[in-house]
């Protein structure tokens, strides 16, 4: 069992660190310090939880069964957790806000607190690992601490089930998603974790025998269920991010074509971006080289290029959009062709054309000039310096 709750642990501790891997930023944002808190918090509980852990802590302090009250704080803590992000999550007024997270610290404070005096006060000297919850139901203030620790994490998970539910039908993209998986591991906590224990706690006091319940059943269901929750509430903070990184990494290949045929006349200098904003960064730095070469290449662009590969694009079928970026594209690539081999001659016409892409904000009109500068014949011809040659 203690590998199953490891594995958990370690699980949320990595969404921790995803989160928290720019603390400043983290910090001054209460979204993203509260998720943070939960998923370390709900990482330590799993760590405490596990047999071994709790065999240690018992072995350290030299009192029997010390890790459950140890336990069952950190699962209140996790609760009391849950609740504040909730608050956060769904946001309001600040003064309602900060009135709702005082009152979760209050009320999960005195529950911690009566958990660790309820102890303190029961005979407990076997230690139990794994069926603590059973083996002691019917002991006095034992009995009392286990079922304080049951009801209060199950009223934390009534309340999060139906402020998500009464939330679902609000929000749409990534939030709603989030809304499903917290309500599927809420699912599986209630029906793994609250209904699974109490039916065997309460079996104990029937003088029934229903431990597998609390020992082999809910461990491994709470902890998929932690995952979901946890997951619920990390994805809508790290799939946008995701996404953009993701989006800037495609557009950062596409645009290759075009970079490789005016990288030489780029004077932009290159930064170093950290890993963490390699995609995006990265983009960026492409997109302000590859404008300053345009640039730089713009007093060598000849009309007349472009309107012989204008006419021959739109011969070939293309649609006028489709044959307007090929004949800028042509254009580009003589340019690029005579400042990269100059001869004394002048432009009959001087262009004071301007490429679609040089004005448009965003990556679109500079990925058609990549493509139409990988794909395009007639930008192979341009490139080959044939296109006015073919009609002088």
């Amino acid at each position: 069992m203690s590998l199953v709750v490891y594995l958990a642990a370690g699980l949320l501790a990595l969404s921790a660190v995803l989160l928290f891997r720019r603390p400043r930023a983290a910090l001054r944002n209460p979204l993203t310090a509260s998720t943070c808190a939960a998923v370390s918090i709900g990482a330590l509980c799993f760590t405490c939880s596990a047999p071994v852990t709790l065999a240690a802590v018992n072995r350290l302090t030299g009192i029997p069964n010390f890790g459950a009250p140890l336990t069952y704080s950190m699962i209140s803590a996790y609760s009391c957790s849950l609740t504040i992000l909730l608050i956060q999550w769904r946001g309001g007024p600040p003064e309602r806000v900060r009135r709702g997270t005082r009152h979760s610290i209050v009320v999960f404070g005195l529950l911690i607190a009566a958990i660790i005096v309820l102890f303190s006060l029961a005979d407990a000297p076997t230690e139990r690992l794994n069926d603590l919850d059973t083996y002691y139901a019917n002991t006095p203030y034992m009995r009392e601490m286990i079922v304080l620790y049951l009801v209060g994490h199950g009223a934390c998970v009534v309340v999060m089930s139906a402020v998500c539910l009464r939330w679902l039908g609000e929000v749409t993209g990534p939030l709603r998603t989030g809304l499903r998986l917290i309500l599927l591991g809420l699912l599986l906590d209630i029906v793994g974790f609250e209904i699974a224990k109490t039916t065997a706690v309460v079996a104990r006091w029937l003088s029934h025998d229903l431990d597998f319940l609390s020992t082999t059943v809910a461990p491994p269901v709470v902890s998929l269920g932690a995952l979901f929750c946890s997951a619920g509430f990390t994805l809508p903070r790290l799939l946008p991010p995701a996404i953009t990184h993701w989006r800037s990494l495609n557009d950062y290949r596409r645009l290759t074509p075009l970079w490789m045929e005016v990288r030489w006349a780029a004077t932009a200098p290159k930064p170093s971006p950290s890993w963490w904003e390699l995609p995006y960064a990265r983009l960026q730095w492409l997109e302000v080289s590859i404008h300053d070469a345009l640039l730089a290449l713009a007093p060598l662009f000849d009309d007349r290029v472009r309107r012989i590969s204008l006419a021959t694009a739109l011969g070939e079928g293309n649609t006028p959009s489709q044959a307007r970026v090929i004949a800028e594209a042509a254009m580009l690539a003589d340019a690029a062709r005579q400042a990269a081999a100059p001869v004394d001659h002048e432009l009959k016409e001087p262009s004071t054309y301007r490429l679609h892409a040089t004005d448009a904000v965003g990556t679109t009109e500079l990925v058609e000039l990549a493509q139409a500068l990988g794909q395009s014949p007639v930008v192979a011809a341009a490139r080959r310096g044939s296109v006015t040659a073919s009609h002088d």
